[in-house]
């Protein structure tokens, strides 16, 4: 990304430069609204260069969880447009986009019964899941283990490539034109119960008519946000792998397929390209992103358990990322108590998914100081009803 003047002004000052950060600014540019700055030492980087990109908020769905579903959902229903579009505005970079489907998948009774439950939930709410046997299961995919009791097929869950989606916001808001400034923001600048700008690492500041504050779980740690304006946003560490599937091999996986093994959720994620993505553990430990033996090891021994063939593929990468979580484990979207400050933030496992509704809630709200319906159940407020005296 090109870089801004010493000491310059943004119309809008988007501090943070994940997945989150780097869409909301491109779609603020394509609105027309002034110069928009990205500050992030390592744009491109965060949870989503680490994620596998399912974009899955019906098998994701947990009980209580129905305003967060109706917002994922309202995103998932954008991606395919939203791909096409970013593909086209970045030059031709694909962003991995697979209308593929997710299958979940019981290997034993009790994960039978819960996920009958769940198949339920899912009917009583009017959504598109289909009960499957587990010879029915088998049948979609062939390479589950003989084991497996049951499932849920759910078309509609797909899946986008984290990394080339990163790639595609970096060139698209460079063609917007998006000013990008490698360094951090060392403080939030508050003028009369406003915020006003930011600080940078290099010692200078970048003046602004609205900044978003879009750092993952950094967010609240940022220094000059006054006491009481964001909640923690806990970090929620979660270890990946990517194997790679030899061409004689494919297709080894159609599509997106998880389960619950052992009490602990696991996913696969196949590529088009040959990738197979395996995840995700949730470990609370603080911003350790370490990648650990026993990880690696539960990852590929409940992996082994629900596709035997799996022990024949390379292991090619192990990562690990931090989710960014709330206290109610749902995103921050739009104003907060602070005038002049906007957030887009505390996804935590959802923030692929919901990236280009939350893009065009809070350019919307920018554009026109009005917050969409859409975006009214995660104000920011709801933790923090006003900046403390």
């Amino acid at each position: 990304m090109t870089r801004s003047a010493p000491g310059a002004h943004a119309d809008v000052l988007v501090i943070g430069g994940g997945v989150i950060g780097l869409a909301v600014a491109w779609r603020a540019a394509q609105r027309g609204l002034g110069d928009v700055v990205v500050v992030d030492p390592t744009p491109g980087g965060g949870a989503a260069r680490v994620a596998a990109g399912m974009l899955a908020p019906v098998t994701e769905l947990q009980y209580g969880e129905e305003p967060l579903l109706r917002l994922g959902m309202a995103s998932n229903e954008r991606y395919a447009a939203f791909a096409a579009e970013l593909t086209e505005a970045s030059g031709g970079q694909d962003t991995g986009y697979r209308a593929c489907g997710t299958l979940a998948v019981a290997l034993d009774s009790d994960d039978r019964a819960e996920l009958r439950e769940l198949h339920d939930f899912h009917l009583r709410l009017g959504l598109d899941s289909t009960w499957l046997t587990g010879r029915e299961a088998r049948k979609l995919e062939p390479m589950l283990a003989p084991g497996v009791r049951g499932g849920l097929h759910v078309a509609d869950d797909h899946q986008v490539d984290g990394r080339r989606l990163l790639t595609a916001l970096l060139l698209a808001g460079q063609a917007a034109g998006v000013i990008g400034r490698r360094t951090e923001a060392v403080e939030l600048l508050v003028e009369d119960g406003r915020a006003v700008g930011a600080r940078l690492g290099t010692g200078e500041t970048v003046t602004a008519g609205q900044v978003v504050l879009a750092a993952g779980p950094e967010s609240h740690r940022l220094p000059g946000l006054p006491e009481g304006v964001l909640p923690a946003i806990r970090p929620v560490k979660g270890q990946v792998l990517r194997l790679r599937i030899p061409e004689a091999y494919r297709p080894f996986l159609s599509r997106n397929v998880r389960a619950v093994v052992r009490g602990q959720h696991l996913y696969m994620v196949p590529r088009a390209d040959g990738e197979l993505v395996i995840g995700a553990t949730s470990e609370e430990q603080g911003y350790d992103t370490t990648v650990t033996a026993g990880g690696v090891y539960e990852l590929l021994r409940d992996a082994h358990e629900l596709v035997p063939g799996i022990t024949e593929l390379p292991l090619v990468e192990t990562s690990a990322g931090l989710r960014p979580g709330s206290p109610d484990n749902a995103p921050l979207i739009g104003p907060t108590a602070l005038p002049g400050l906007v957030a887009a933030t505390g996804h935590y496992r959802n923030g692929v998914l919901l990236t280009p509704v939350t893009a065009d809630l809070v350019a919307e709200y920018l554009a026109t100081g009005t917050v969409p319906e859409p975006a009214v159940p995660f104000s920011p407020t709801r933790f923090a009803p006003k900046v403390p005296a």
